[in-house]
């Protein structure tokens, strides 16, 4: 299951993208904590332990902040598309009971059936379950899976107290057989071979 972690923080009250420049270049990060029919929580975060923390699916924060503690769950993480680095985190805050809607990962463990292969096509599923109880993720093993095998969302052993909140026939993966190469790609891939090795040099 998820993991509670706490994450001291404190309030801000610069905004704008140059304050947030700034708080980037600090080491920080800019977030906002909302939910239950209170004001936003304008926030800053300590850069690197948030970025650990981040590195989980669907981390559950205990937030301290002036004394007061907030659980809350990840929302949103705004990254720059280029460099990755985390720009903003959106939360939202938690009571104990709650029941939430997640995105949870499932890995596909074992071997499907010799000279077959698996192909993914969607590799989350949304779940509805109480907030302090989210699974890190889903597990469905393909081990001897035969050609033609799929796996639907409705396929998946989901953690007791946990509901589907998708629909039981969306198509998450099948088994099939690699296509033979064509004629094109055969005689490409001999004379890159050729090419490989007319350019190694000679002992």
């Amino acid at each position: 299951m998820a993991d509670q972690l706490k994450l001291g923080a404190e309030t801000r009250e610069s905004f704008g993208k140059g304050a947030a420049r700034k708080l980037r270049a600090a080491g920080k990060i800019p977030a906002v904590v909302y939910g239950h029919g209170e004001a936003p929580l304008h926030l800053t975060l300590p850069g690197h332990e948030t970025m650990l923390l981040l590195r989980r699916s669907n981390a559950l924060i205990e937030l301290e902040v002036e004394g007061k503690k907030h659980l809350s769950l990840v929302k949103d993480v705004q990254r720059d598309p280029v460099t990755q680095i985390i720009e903003h985190v959106d939360l939202i805050v938690i009571k104990k009971g709650e029941r939430v809607d997640v995105e949870v990962p499932v890995h596909f463990e074992g071997e499907s059936f010799s000279g077959t292969i698996l192909m993914v096509e969607v590799n989350t599923v949304r779940l509805n379950v109480a907030a302090t109880n989210i699974p890190e993720r889903l597990v469905f093993s393909v081990e001897g899976a035969v050609e033609g095998t799929q796996v639907l969302a409705g396929d998946i052993e989901l953690p007791e107290g946990a509901e589907l909140a998708e629909e039981a026939d969306l198509f998450l993966a099948h088994v099939t057989v690699p296509a033979a190469p064509s004629e094109e790609e055969e005689a490409a891939a001999e004379e890159a071979e050729a090419e490989a090795a007319e350019s190694e040099p000679e002992e």
